[in-house]
């Protein structure tokens, strides 16, 4: 039976962190999973747990389930847990840096309904995406993959994480995703959390100024001309209402997080993915706590659905789109500050810098 509560926060989404460990070791990485020649040491989800977790969500309104990492695919179980997914009609997406991705994979996620594949794709030559992934071969591995998933019938997303070594491969890996037969391109930017920090440390990561720029040019420019829908990952009110409405490349950059909750490796329960290195955001383990339970009381959960977005400080708090996008990323805002109301740091350096567009705040005028 349905709640009144379950029925105003439907859980939508469960984030499922099937592995603890990775086989690269990317640069930018905000999970931080245990290393190569350590990934023994990792742990993998219990393909129990994650059949108990499914079946109790479901009464709750899910609809799908998202298999991100760690590197999902390396979790010895991966075949079981797509069929799991498959048999209970739920949709599945999994995010993966392509390596690991067999002809048995493919062949699996193209029978599951509405199946949906991220492949990580950071440079359009090795020596680039390497520098990244930092493991020789994953860059061969990685198209190789894709290739697989294209022959399976599927058409994967292809991600790139903008910095400052590989910014001028933007065009070139749009069209690699074409040529490998991807389905999409979504760019995301280098934020300053896990092992980014090193990088924003570094000097790798754009200025706020480069990166609205890059943002303007690849929504106005870029995204016309591209073969299949581009979507430039920035806080909603650095997009044109014609993309976010317009139905070319759908979207605001929220991750609408009120409708999500993750599954860690270890069973845990968290807010997401973050879970794994902010202890405060995780809520109980499968096979203690009923999911019903955490997603009813835990006081997190509450403060989020009672707070946004008018809770928001700052800039956020003025911006006419907070509705939409409801802070970028608060789980990573209370990573960095304590507080999930502070304003986001893209939107926050925008203002001091002068950028953030006036048509998009309370005093200002809308502007399209």
């Amino acid at each position: 039976m349905t709640t009144a509560s379950e029925a105003s926060w439907p859980l939508r989404l469960l984030y499922v962190h099937a592995a603890e460990g990775c086989n690269l070791a990317c640069r930018h990485c905000w999970i931080q999973p245990v290393e190569p020649g350590a990934v023994d040491a990792g742990r993998f989800l219990p393909l129990q747990e994650l059949a108990d977790a499914v079946e109790q969500a479901r009464p709750l309104g899910l609809e799908a389930v998202k298999l991100t990492g760690g590197e999902p695919l390396l979790h010895p179980k991966i075949l079981d847990i797509i069929g799991v997914l498959r048999q209970k009609g739920l949709k599945c997406s999994v995010e993966t840096n392509g390596t690991l991705v067999t002809a048995e994979v493919a062949a699996a996620l193209a029978a599951s309904p509405a199946a949906e594949v991220t492949v990580s794709l950071d440079g359009a030559d090795a020596a680039t995406h390497e520098w990244v992934r930092r493991v020789p071969g994953c860059f061969a591995a990685a198209l190789a993959g894709m290739e697989r998933l294209s022959a399976a019938g599927l058409r994967p997303e292809v991600v790139f994480t903008v910095m400052r070594r590989n910014r001028e491969q933007l065009e070139a890996v749009v069209d690699l995703a074409r040529n490998l037969g991807a389905g999409a391109v979504k760019i995301n930017v280098l934020q300053p959390l896990g092992r980014g920090r090193e990088l924003w440390a570094a000097g790798e990561a754009l200025t706020i100024r480069e990166l609205v720029a890059l943002g303007r040019w690849a929504e106005q420019e870029l995204a016309p001309r591209s073969f299949a829908p581009l979507f430039f990952h920035q806080p909603a009110a650095f997009r044109p209402l014609s993309r976010i409405f317009g139905g070319t490349a759908p979207g605001c950059g929220a991750c609408g997080i009120l409708g999500i909750l993750g599954l860690l490796a270890d069973g845990s329960y968290a807010l997401c993915g973050i879970g794994q290195t902010v202890p405060g955001l995780v809520f109980g383990q499968v096979r203690h706590t009923p999911l019903r339970q955490v997603w009813q009381q835990s006081p997190c959960l509450a403060e989020l659905r009672q707070g946004l977005p008018r809770r928001l400080s700052g800039v956020c708090g003025l911006c006419l789109m907070q509705e939409l996008c409801l802070g970028g990323c608060v789980a990573q805002t209370y990573e960095a500050t304590g507080s999930f109301w502070e304003p986001f740091w893209f939107c926050r350096q925008a203002r001091e810098a002068g950028l953030f567009p006036p048509g998009r705040l309370l005093d200002g005028t809308v502007e399209g």
